[in-house]
């Protein structure tokens, strides 16, 4: 077994208000949960994750949006996931240009996870992503613990990338 076998990664969330000056608080929070998981290796891509789908919630559902953080393991994958009320603002991958000042988020997003989609539910949508960890299945604890998510075709991801 590896060195993160014995590590315990229960999922955890946060609610937040959709702010700019939220997203370093959250990227803060982040870098702190994933050094107790002992996860050091993703840190910078996660972080990166977190600001690109908070910002997301901020430009296009408005600052003030109540919102929430969730962050738990899938298998030897970190899934994050942003939860705001907006069912209408989904989150595309835009062909922005060098002279773009925005339009890069999901792109970014894109380039660092292994997968990423949105999930539509009757109140609210959930924007997650996924990054490989590095941790063997060995290393991988199985979830005793996961957040219910509605299976139905209509909630699935509307936009699920491989």
């Amino acid at each position: 077994m590896g060195q993160h076998a014995c590590m315990t990664r229960k999922p955890w969330d946060l609610t937040f208000t959709a702010e700019p000056t939220e997203v370093a608080a959250l990227r803060r929070i982040m870098r702190l949960h994933l050094g107790i998981w002992g996860l050091q290796e993703v840190v910078d891509d996660a972080q990166l994750c977190v600001s690109e789908l908070v910002s997301n919630v901020i430009n296009h559902v408005g600052p003030g949006t109540p919102a929430t953080l969730a962050v738990s393991m899938n298998g030897v994958h970190l899934r994050i996931e942003v939860h705001d009320p907006d069912t209408r603002a989904l989150p595309t991958l835009l062909a922005a240009t060098s002279e773009a000042e925005s339009g890069r988020g999901m792109t970014l997003v894109n380039a660092v996870a292994e997968r990423w989609g949105v999930q539509l539910h009757a109140t609210r949508k959930v924007t997650w992503c996924e990054l490989a960890t590095g941790l063997s299945a060995a290393d991988a604890l199985p979830v005793t613990w996961r957040r219910p998510q509605a299976q139905t075709a209509e909630a699935d991801a509307v936009n699920e990338l491989p």
